[in-house]
């Protein structure tokens, strides 16, 4: 291994402490200069688990994201520490899956995902978005998290899922306190109580809803996994709540993760909010900005097949490899000035993976839905401010704001 600063060798990037304000983007950048590949002996706060290595520069995260052969997403599943679920049911989606049967999943999954599927939906989701925003008519302040970002991305998956209106509160509560299950604010029972107390009622109410389809088909994505057959077979109960609540998961946490950081860029950065009035065409712009600088998930996890070498460090056979998008999205080798927000900017990014097979799916959705979330916002809030701290769900795994207090400021 090679040698590294004695307080670099002893760091735990994954530490709770070093994530209290959002991802440590100092630290990153100190290991994508002196270690771009870094090895943590061990975590304090899930003492059960093995060490790690953190890979934090773009091109490395692209290797290991196209060469699923070497880095297995099915060994020995897909974050950094396992918690919680057990390792079959994490089997049970297609991201804990390698090919083949991540290719046959995935490709179901797919056909409702198009592009053009997605483009049909754009009137509803602006409607969705617009109801949501008329909702603060009369008010001077919110948080955007709790009153728009939330209750639309809820409604939006809602709808593709077949979830009635009057249970997105209720699936977002799981969804937050299962992801964020180390933050005490979003969960107070803790890890293992959300674990004990929410993945239950997670199955129990999906297979209601299963079990509602089975009887009475629909042209929701949840009929669609039902009855879905996968090489002549029907998915198994279990493939399908988790094939659920992936999607419900993702649906929930990631346009809402980027919403919110985006907007907030925006208010601290009023001279670029004002490129987007006068131009607004530089609003998709502002999504891969802003997809850049706050992807929503700062890391995926892979396990080493065999024993390898990665940046000139030895990675040996069942070895966790965890890939940093939080760090490789300001990776100074690929973005200049990586820290300055630039609606203008072009360069792609890892917001959604770095290629390969498990590229996101849901990007056509993520990118349409803040768009029209930037639009809908800015329109009727040009000069939207902060009212108060921002706050960072803690954790090392979703990368997002839990409070996001504005002024709202209409439009004259």
């Amino acid at each position: 291994m090679a040698s590294v600063d004695s307080d670099l060798e002893n760091v735990l990037v994954i530490e709770r402490e070093l994530w209290k304000d959002g991802p440590p983007h100092e630290l990153f950048g100190r290991l994508r200069r002196e270690c771009p590949v870094h090895w943590s002996e061990r975590m304090t706060v899930y003492p059960e688990e093995d060490g790690f290595w953190s890979v934090t520069t773009a091109q490395d995260i692209h290797t290991i994201s196209r060469d699923w052969q070497t880095y297995s997403s099915e060994l020995g599943g897909v974050t950094a520490a396992r918690v919680g679920f057990p390792l079959e049911l994490l089997r049970a989606m297609f991201i804990g899956m390698d090919p083949p049967k991540h290719d046959r999943l995935k490709a179901l999954f797919q056909s409702g995902f198009t592009p053009k599927r997605i483009a049909d939906h754009e009137d509803e989701i602006r409607a969705i978005t617009v109801g949501v925003l008329e909702r603060l008519d009369g008010r001077e302040s919110c948080d955007l998290v709790v009153d728009v970002a939330q209750p639309v991305v809820s409604r939006v998956i809602g709808s593709f899922m077949g979830i009635p209106a009057e249970d997105d509160a209720i699936w977002a509560r799981l969804m937050n306190s299962t992801l964020g299950a180390s933050d005490l604010d979003v969960n107070p029972y803790g890890i293992e109580g959300a674990m004990e107390r929410d993945v239950p009622e997670i199955f129990e109410r999906c297979r209601k809803l299963i079990a509602e389809r089975r009887e009475r088909p629909t042209d929701d994505f949840t009929s669609v996994l039902v009855n879905a057959e996968v090489e002549g077979e029907k998915l198994e109960e279990h493939e399908i709540v988790m094939g659920f609540f992936l999607l419900v998961a993702a649906g929930n946490d990631s346009t809402k993760a980027t919403y919110c950081s985006g907007m907030r860029a925006l208010i601290e950065n009023p001279e670029q909010r004002q490129l987007l009035l006068e131009e607004p065409g530089l609003i998709p712009g502002a999504v891969e900005e802003s997809l850049r600088m706050f992807p929503a998930f700062a890391h995926f996890r892979r396990t080493a097949t065999c024993d390898t070498e990665l940046h000139g460090q030895q990675i040996r056979e069942g070895e966790k490899v965890i890939m940093w998008y939080a760090s490789s999205n300001r990776d100074e080798s690929r973005y200049e000035d990586p820290d300055r927000f630039d609606v203008r900017r072009t360069t792609e990014h890892q917001a959604f993976g770095a290629g390969g097979r498990h590229f996101c799916l849901g990007t056509a959705l993520a990118r349409l839905e803040l768009r029209i979330l930037f639009e809908e916002t800015l329109a009727r809030y040009p000069a939207m401010e902060l009212a108060g701290a921002p706050a960072f769900v803690e954790s090392p795994f979703i990368n997002q704001l839990k409070t996001l207090p504005v002024r709202l400021i209409p439009a004259a």
